[in-house]
């Protein structure tokens, strides 16, 4: 049985420091409250959240022959995603993320030239069946170059799936919109953060971001805004959706959630405000605990998360 959701993009393995001193503890040694080491990127984050979410998916992205290729490959498999089009190949290297996360939650991230993913580029085959396709790292390898990009969308299209793109701010290569001007009436729904919008928009305020890219053809837009929740310019409604108020640990993967959630909620039905406030309770799941997969254990966490809240 073919995945519904086929997820394209990158997957990296974290290793997540929280709370280093800024002092050191002893000539050239210093301490954090945690470090761990975690299975990440985009397209696995969203491919695990939605197998505890109880959908079949498949996870299209291209890994090194070695010891993190073979981790993230198993623990895919282990989770219950579909790993028959991740490539793996000794002509890559896996790539690897530092990323130092304060003690309220925030982070910053290092990325190497391994990112890159030279000479790894997706075959439109990887579509075939799905229900809804996510280019889950638009922008970044190996979704960094327009003929790459355009291929796929066109192919997700002629399959009749539902089209989601979450925006990365590039590293290494750069595209723009213009690059992929022809393919953003495809694209169905758009998920920008605030910096992502910003970038490509050149616009500061939320909601002049969303109308925006939808002056450019994406036909529902949703800016993800952290701590603020989110703003939403579609084809029907356009408003602002607070987040849930809890304590962050740990923000990596939470954009992530968002929409991963959406989109478990869009296959079920559900409208665009309630696929947006699904979304926000995997995104305040997810930042409650260390690592971009770990809070979100099955569809009870977050309706148990969500029972009585009101956003």
């Amino acid at each position: 049985m073919s995945a519904e959701i086929v997820c394209i993009g990158q997957a990296v393995i974290d290793c997540i420091t929280r709370g280093k001193e800024e002092k050191p503890h002893k000539k050239n040694v210093y301490r954090a409250e945690r470090i761990s080491l975690n299975p990440g990127g985009d397209a696995l984050n969203e491919a695990t959240i939605l197998a505890h979410l109880g959908h079949r998916v498949k996870l299209v992205c291209g890994v090194g022959d070695d010891m993190a290729g073979n981790l993230i490959f198993h623990e895919m498999e282990r989770q219950g995603v579909d790993v028959s089009d991740v490539t793996r190949t000794a002509s890559l290297t896996t790539p690897i993320a530092n990323l130092m996360v304060g003690m309220d939650g925030t982070r910053v991230s290092i990325n190497s030239g391994a990112t890159k993913l030279e000479g790894y580029i997706p075959s439109e085959n990887v579509v075939k069946g799905a229900k809804v396709v996510s280019l889950a790292s638009l922008f970044r390898a190996p979704l960094d170059t327009a003929p790459a990009i355009i291929r796929l969308a066109k192919a997700a299209k002629a399959e009749g799936a539902i089209l989601c793109a979450d925006t990365k701010i590039p590293t290494y290569r750069t595209l723009t919109l213009d690059d992929i001007a022809e393919i953003l009436p495809l694209i169905d729904y758009m998920f920008p953060n605030e910096n992502e919008g910003a970038y490509y928009t050149g616009e500061t305020d939320y909601m002049a971001m969303a109308e925006h890219l939808r002056s450019r053809g994406v036909k529902n837009v949703i800016i993800k805004t952290g701590e603020k929740g989110c703003t939403v310019c579609g084809q029907e409604e356009s408003f602002s959706l607070p987040a849930y108020p809890v304590d962050a640990v740990d923000s990596t993967g939470g954009g992530d959630n968002f929409v991963a959630g959406f989109i478990s909620a869009l296959l079920h039905g559900g409208s665009l405000r309630e696929c947006c406030q699904y979304g926000t309770a995997c995104a305040a799941i997810c930042v409650q605990n260390m690592g971009a997969a770990t809070g979100v254990k099955n569809r009870e966490t977050v309706e148990e998360f969500m029972k009585g809240k009101n956003i």
